[in-house]
């Protein structure tokens, strides 16, 4: 009975709206850059980050997002000066490699990373970042059926938000600007 009765303090004590404990989104990781070098999260610590988990085989979705991604990072950089790096995360290890990786990304931005990794670190940081991905058979080969969301990572490798690919691109590029004015 008494635990209850703290259960109850607690609650009540908690004002209405608010969450003890936010989902996490994001974390550490260890994947491979296009250049073939070993990178982590803090790798890119000190520089806000738009990622987004993809595959080079994408028939569609993948291109018209990375485009878009490297739109909004030079709307940013031109409104507000904040240099945001896109990064490029492989859903699909088993095809693409670093140098896959590097002409795919080139191709969109010059600042652009992609990255990739073991199978096992890319299920560690799709898990991290709720990410969904599934093998779909094809015609003897097969696809990726993948979420689509793109995240906002913070100089210091917090979460700062996410945006849907049916999110106007001028709105997340001020969205996004106005974060990272908020956050410096």
């Amino acid at each position: 009975m008494a635990r209850w009765l703290v259960y109850l303090g607690l609650l009540t004590a908690t004002p209405l709206g608010a969450h003890a404990i936010p989902a996490s989104v994001g974390g550490p990781f260890h994947l491979v850059d296009q250049d073939g070098h070993a990178v982590t999260d803090r790798t890119y610590r000190g520089r806000p980050l738009l990622m987004y988990f993809g595959y080079t085989s994408c028939p569609d979705v993948c291109p018209v997002d990375l485009a878009r991604i490297a739109s909004i990072a030079k709307t940013v950089r031109e409104q507000t000066g904040i240099d945001v790096t896109p990064v490029f995360v492989t859903v699909d290890p088993a095809r693409d490699t670093p140098e896959r990786m590097k002409a795919y990304v080139r191709a969109f931005s010059p600042n652009a990373i992609g990255l990739t990794g073991s199978s096992a670190q890319i299920k560690a940081v799709t898990d991290a970042y709720h990410v969904y991905f599934r093998k779909v058979p094809m015609d003897g080969g097969y696809f990726v059926d993948h979420s689509t969301v793109l995240y906002l990572i913070g100089p210091d490798g917090a979460f700062l938000g996410h945006y849907g690919r049916k999110a106007p691109e001028q709105d997340v590029a001020t969205r996004v600007a106005q974060t990272l004015q908020a956050h410096r």
